[in-house]
């Protein structure tokens, strides 16, 4: 794992590398599977619904909203520290997939199950591409 500033940073392997590199271009590549029309995230090998290995990348839109959420006021590594309280959010994509991430550019009062919230790509000094969401400002 790297880091940058002394705090932990993913190591894409080849199996998550679309992922990352979509990300770092805005965009957000999902895997599909061919074989039952399953969507795939966390990135693997095979297809957890049916275990086909035909599984390609497909970007999606991104938009969803914001299934569950917890205020993390104890940080989830001390280098994490200074970015206290976290609100740790499970997004669900229109697609039907669900992520956890965390919740930028908004306020505890945006943490209502349901909200409409949308991707921030926060871009590293590392390179390293981070996919976070806020609330959706209509």
């Amino acid at each position: 794992m790297a880091e940058l500033n002394g705090k932990p940073r993913p190591a894409p392997i080849p199996t998550t590398k679309p992922f990352w590199d979509a990300l770092s271009e805005d965009r957000i590549h999902l895997q599909h599977c061919a074989d039952c029309g399953s969507w795939v995230y966390y990135p693997r090998r095979r297809c957890p619904s049916c275990l086909s290995a035909a599984l390609d990348w497909q970007e999606v839109s991104g938009r969803g909203h914001l299934y569950s959420w917890t205020i993390g006021r104890q940080p989830t590594h001390p280098a994490f520290g200074d970015e206290g309280p976290q609100r740790l959010i499970v997004v669900e994509l229109e697609e039907g997939v669900r992520l956890t991430t965390t919740l930028v550019d908004g306020d505890d009062a945006d943490l209502v199950v349901g909200r409409a919230v949308e991707p921030v790509f926060d871009h590293g000094a590392d390179g390293m591409t981070l996919l976070r969401f806020r609330p959706t400002r209509d």
